[in-house]
């Protein structure tokens, strides 16, 4: 599959931002030794991971405060320094941490002014192209928290605001204070929830969407296996997820074994389908898509242009219904 040619953009809510179908997601690149990690990372991997994704036509990176404890967006930056023409970076705040690296939650005005300026500095930039309320805890302080987002992008410091993680009810509240450009769900053939309420409520009110781990944390690359699972580093969130162990796990390769089946006749890997399922959905924008090195970041790159048939995307959601976990 050819990664040449421009790929189709796609205008993010009401925005004047137009996105490549897949974005660099910055979560892995953050490194180990925090409470998501996904174990060690190697910076100069992570910065040459993101001038692939750059090179391939890749037009934004979507990192958070969180990941790596600020370690990611300093690793954006440093691979963003001295670039004339730069994509467009999105982060996020409401996860902060104590000097133990523990975490904590909050929304409060000031505790999110705190965070923006603190990535600002991180991120060497003066505004913040998408700035999005990570998880709506505490639910009481999503109003303060989103009437502060809305002050600091009248300041001129935030282009646009989005939320992540929200259910309907909680973006009606944002809604009535400020407009939302961009919900960021977790949005997967394994996860599709949001397919019941959120997605309709974003398509019907021009609410753009950016689904984060299409490929599911990368268990549906066509890569994974128990022994790869059982040889994680113990602080790789992953070893403890349900979808990587029984009694899913087994159900999970098979659904592995025809995403390859369907890749394999267009030249494509089973993540590269993976990702194409969720963008068939017509409420998503853009997909959040990981690289932890140039390698990995070329092997997902097709799905810039690569589109599931409807009779493609019916054979998958086929198997999902016949085979229930």
């Amino acid at each position: 599959m050819s990664t040449t040619t421009t790929p189709a953009l796609r205008k993010l809510g009401n925005s004047d931002m137009h996105l490549t179908p897949i974005g660099f997601g910055a979560w892995a690149i953050g490194g180990g030794d925090w409470q998501y990690a996904w174990g060690p990372q190697d910076d100069a991997e992570s910065i040459s991971a993101i001038h692939r994704a750059l090179d391939l036509g890749i037009n934004w990176i979507d990192t958070a405060a969180v990941y790596g404890l600020g370690h990611s967006e300093e690793i954006v930056a440093s691979a963003l320094k001295g670039m004339s023409k730069k994509p467009y970076v999105f982060t996020k705040c409401a996860l902060r941490w104590n000097e133990d690296r523990s975490i904590y939650n909050s929304i409060k005005a000031a505790s999110v002014t705190e965070e923006l300026e603190a990535s600002l500095r991180r991120l060497q930039v003066d505004t913040i192209d998408l700035y999005q309320i990570h998880w709506p805890n505490p639910d009481p302080e999503i109003e303060e928290g989103w009437e502060a987002l809305a002050r600091l992008r009248e300041q001129g410091k935030i282009r646009w605001i989005g939320v992540s993680n929200f259910n309907v009810e909680q973006m009606k509240r944002a809604a009535a204070i400020a407009p939302i450009t961009s919900l960021q769900p977790p949005y997967s053939m394994l996860r599709p929830a949001v397919e019941k309420e959120q997605l309709p409520y974003c398509l019907e009110n021009g609410i753009g969407v950016i689904n984060y781990s299409p490929m599911v944390s990368g268990l549906l690359t066509g890569k994974m296996t128990a022994e790869r699972v059982a040889a994680m580093p113990a602080d790789d969130w992953r070893r403890k997820a349900i979808e990587f162990n029984e009694p899913r796990f087994g159900r999970n390769m098979r659904l592995v074994e025809l995403l390859r089946e369907i890749g394999s006749g267009h030249g494509v890997t089973p993540g590269v389908v993976a990702i194409a399922w969720t963008l068939h959905h017509p409420a998503i924008t853009a997909a959040i898509v990981g690289g932890r090195n140039g390698r990995q970041v070329e092997e997902t790159a097709a799905a810039l242009h690569f589109r599931l048939s409807d009779e493609e995307y019916a054979r998958i959601n086929a198997f999902i219904a016949a085979n229930p976990v």
